[in-house]
């Protein structure tokens, strides 16, 4: 029996693997999600068949109850608010971990007579555990708007404060290592770091919001690799180190697309306020507006028109309209393509789900460094709802907070369309200088009914 277990162990790793990989492209991401979900069925069926497992039907009455609850939600969640779906369900690990941990706690009676490796990995699960999971409670409130997207901070007392309840943990966590058998210390230790998840995410302000979903998502999966270790589950591990490697290689990749350094993003106060002026004296400054049937004109006869979605394109749900637009242009042989920046949204890949969900061919959706190079032969830019990855301020006002962010080059486009409700700033909190530009045209309104506007106009011409 060991030895099937082990078996089944190395199949579903080879799926978790083999599925990580179908996610590289939205032409195999189902494929790929359907592949890893058959290789954890595998993993958990090796791991109800491991001898002296349990409570069957108190593993029977988890399962159901997981089930009616993540699958209406699932199929329910609308995809404007996959970030914050994400982020809930990336918390739950967290904080199943931490509740494995404290029952480890509860079981062994304060890891008596277990190895110092078991405690410490425990420990340490615990504790990141809870810190993801208030966290992305955090995260999941801020994206969901229950909580304002503005940074929340302490002022001068947040570092020490985020100090102080990190050292609190630790202190705690030390006392069990060291033979502390008391309950109340394994609950102070999960609440210090309930405390720290919330005290360090609070300060983050919404620009950064698809970094911290990232790394949340790293720390929940190096969490459940350690408390694998502890529990000598070769399937937690395996899983665990899988999805922190991976969480921590996008979040890397996630900051150099902003041009943060990550312990800069945890230090918070960044995104969420009232606009701010990058440049300038700050006096009010003239914008030029258009219409749906100027820019279907503009369009009609331009020869190359690129789409450059934001997160006013999934508030809106335009997804779907905008596709049909781009279909009428492509049937006057107009070039159509997408731009999409690595942070465009409140996730990293929310654009490529969305329009993937609209059948857009995956040749035309063209990344950051691909696109940028065809702005200069491009009629006409169409901006629906993208702020902070399209302001030029980021490359030439070294005074703004932005200063160095790699973003879409939209600027440099014989023309700008920009689709927007109205002259607010993006989740960064500052002016966009591309609103100013003399190429710039706007289009105030909901993005889903200007683009269907934009659609019968070209029906008509």
């Amino acid at each position: 029996m060991t030895t099937f277990i082990a078996v089944l162990y190395i199949i579903s790793f080879a799926l978790f693997i083999y599925g990580l990989m179908g996610l590289t492209g939205p032409r195999t991401a189902v494929r790929g999600n359907w592949i890893a979900a058959v290789g954890m069925g595998i993993a958990v069926i090796a791991t109800l068949l491991t001898p002296g497992m349990g409570n069957w039907l108190l593993i029977a009455l988890g399962v159901a109850i997981g089930v009616v609850v993540g699958v209406p939600s699932a199929r329910k969640v609308k995809m404007t608010a996959m970030p914050q779906m994400v982020a809930l369900f990336n918390g739950v690990g967290g904080g199943a971990v931490a509740l494995i941990a404290w029952v480890e706690f509860r079981t062994t009676e304060g890891y008596a007579h277990e190895p110092a490796y078991v405690a410490i990995a425990s420990l340490f699960a615990a504790i990141v555990g809870s810190v993801s999971f208030w966290g992305s409670n955090i995260a999941f409130g801020k994206l969901q708007e229950l909580i304002s997207g503005r940074p929340i901070t302490l002022g001068k007392l947040q570092q020490p404060v985020n100090a102080l309840v990190l050292i609190a943990a630790i202190v705690l966590a030390v006392v069990i290592a060291s033979g502390g058998d008391a309950e109340l210390l394994m609950i102070g230790l999960l609440v210090a770091a309930g405390i720290l998840g919330v005290v360090v995410v609070l300060p983050i302000g919404g620009a950064d919001m698809p970094v911290v979903i990232s790394l949340l998502n790293a720390l929940t999966g190096l969490s459940a690799a350690a408390m694998g270790l502890a529990l000598d589950n070769t399937a937690l591990i395996v899983a665990g180190m899988i999805v922190g490697a991976s969480g921590s290689i996008l979040t890397n990749l996630m900051a150099k697309a902003m041009n943060r350094s990550i312990p800069a993003i945890v230090a918070g106060g960044f995104g969420g306020g009232t606009a701010v002026a990058s440049g300038g004296s700050g006096e009010a400054r003239p914008v030029r507006s258009t219409s749906a049937s100027d820019t279907a004109i503009q369009m009609a006869y331009a020869n190359k028109v690129v789409v450059v979605p934001g997160y006013g394109m999934a508030v809106a749900q335009a997804q779907h309209v905008v596709r049909e637009m781009a279909k009428l242009l492509e049937a006057k042989g107009i070039t159509v393509a997408y731009a999409i920046h690595p942070v465009a949204g409140r996730m990293p890949g929310h654009m490529n789900v969305l329009l993937a969900e609209a059948d857009v061919p995956y040749e035309q959706l063209k990344e950051m460094d691909e696109i940028n190079s065809e702005f200069a032969q491009t009629d006409v830019a169409l901006v629906i709802g993208a702020n902070d990855v399209t302001n030029p301020a980021a490359e030439t006002d070294p005074g703004s907070p932005i200063y160095g962010m790699p973003i879409l080059k939209v600027n440099h486009s014989r023309s700008v369309i920009v689709l927007k409700r109205g002259m607010s700033s993006g989740f960064a909190g500052i002016d966009n200088e591309l609103f100013y530009d003399a190429k710039t045209s706007m289009l105030f309104g909901d993005a889903k009914s200007s683009v269907g506007e934009i659609v019968e106009e070209l029906k008509a011409l």
